[in-house]
């Protein structure tokens, strides 16, 4: 039997920045909430969509991919069992206009069915998502603050549960359950950064895709870049670049990026980190570049997310840059990006501000310059070191490689009482 490709669901996936395998890893997540067990698909079961080898997925699968795109599946050119293709053609011609509002009726009538009949004469309204919207932003400065500690994952996660019993609450439009599950996806986003911030890599997962989820059900691009943005840092710590670059390219494949360069730039520097982790100094020469020119283009005054602030001044541009030639052992360069990141970083942002001066320290080891390596190093307080799993992580690598490069130098008394007082106290 002859079989014809799936143009629709292969445009929708270009227009929305997915991959055959992040599709298949989105759906495995909603089957999951579906069913409390993840699915089995991969980048070869969406091939299989594409190529149209299969016409008509199984039903929970079928459930789920209607889930994440928003879009029934006659609506991504899947025909049912028994009806000529040609059937399908007229639905998905309006099922793309009507993406949107299909998400958030969808979602209403999910959320209006767990409502009790007492929470019926509620009203949930623009107040609501201003107060939820106000809380993401004090989440935003905590996590400047203190990073990856799990007192802010778990006040993430709660407030991502807070925004979703919301939903039941009472009455809403659809354009404000969407932005309620907005809010949900942003809060459930930070849980994973934080679990990642706090090298907790297995519950930065399980935030992932639950955040992911959500993102779907509110069609939010900016939120979407977040979270698979951190999808990138997440595999970049877990050492699979390749991954990484795959969940970067989702993230720099959204519409978001052609729109704003703000975020193209933020993107590019994150790839240019993993073309660090690669070895790959040409490939992250290209990324910083791209990254350096999107900025350029970037108008300072649109209103962005309060979690892009070190973005708009270049900050976070010059701590990927860091990052990346730290990985390649280009040591100077490392070190040049890393005073131009601390010039730059706000003063609340304690946790980047440590972390950065951290790998200053790895850069001016890196060039045998041990003295002021240890000084950088020491100038971190030991309390700081305590509270950030990520600094403790990489100041306890410092001292290794300073033992290994000087162990008998008179520096090393005193970093020894530095690391008892800073680095047992995080252990």
């Amino acid at each position: 039997m002859s079989t014809s490709r799936n143009a629709t669901l292969e445009a929708w996936m270009a227009e929305n920045g997915y991959s055959s395998n992040s599709l298949a890893d989105a759906v495995n997540s909603a089957v999951g909430d579906l069913t409390g067990k993840v699915g089995g698909l991969d980048g070869s079961s969406v091939r299989d969509w594409k190529a149209g080898r299969v016409r008509w997925p199984k039903s929970a699968t079928r459930v789920a991919l209607e889930r994440v795109t928003g879009l029934p599946a006659t609506a991504l050119g899947f025909v049912p069992r028994g009806r000529a293709p040609s059937s399908s053609l007229a639905t998905s011609k309006e099922g793309h206009v009507k993406r949107r509002s299909f998400i958030a009726a969808g979602t209403a009538v999910a959320a209006a069915a767990a409502v009790p009949a007492s929470a019926s004469s509620r009203r949930i309204g623009t107040s609501d998502i201003e107060r939820l919207q106000r809380r993401f932003t004090e989440l935003i400065a905590s996590d400047h603050r203190h990073g990856g500690q799990l007192g802010i994952e778990q006040r993430a996660a709660a407030l991502a549960d807070e925004a979703l019993a919301l939903q039941s609450s009472g009455s809403a439009s659809q354009r404000v359950r969407a932005r309620v599950y907005g809010c949900a996806a942003a809060f459930r986003s930070s849980a994973m950064w934080a679990a990642i911030d706090g090298r907790r890599y297995e519950d930065a997962i399980v935030h992932m895709r639950e955040a992911q989820v959500l993102a779907e059900l509110a069609a939010e691009p900016a939120i979407k870049f977040r979270i698979w943005s951190h999808a990138g840092t997440l595999y970049r710590h877990l050492g699979r670049p390749a991954d990484a670059i795959a969940a970067n390219d989702v993230a720099r494949n959204l519409a978001l990026t052609r729109r704003d360069p703000m975020f193209a730039c933020l993107g590019h520097a994150r790839q240019a980190a993993c073309h660090g982790l690669n070895g790959d100094p040409a490939a992250v020469r290209r990324a910083l570049g791209s990254a350096h020119d999107a900025l350029e283009r970037a108008d300072p005054q649109l209103p962005r997310p309060a979690w892009m602030t070190a973005v708009h001044n270049g900050a976070e541009l010059e701590t990927l840059a860091l990052a990346a030639y730290l990985n390649l052992g280009d040591f100077e360069q490392a070190e040049l990006h890393a005073h131009r990141s601390l010039a730059l970083l706000h003063p609340h942002m304690k946790r980047d501000r440590a972390l950065n001066t951290a790998r200053l320290a790895h850069a001016q080891l890196g060039q045998d310059d041990l003295e002021p390596a240890v000084a950088t190093a020491m100038s971190i307080p030991p309390g700081v070191v305590a509270c950030h799993p990520r600094v403790a992580g990489i100041i306890g690598e410092f001292g290794t490689k300073l033992h290994a490069a000087a162990s008998s130098s008179s520096l090393t008394g005193a970093w020894n009482t530095y690391a008892r007082a800073s680095l047992r106290k995080s252990a």
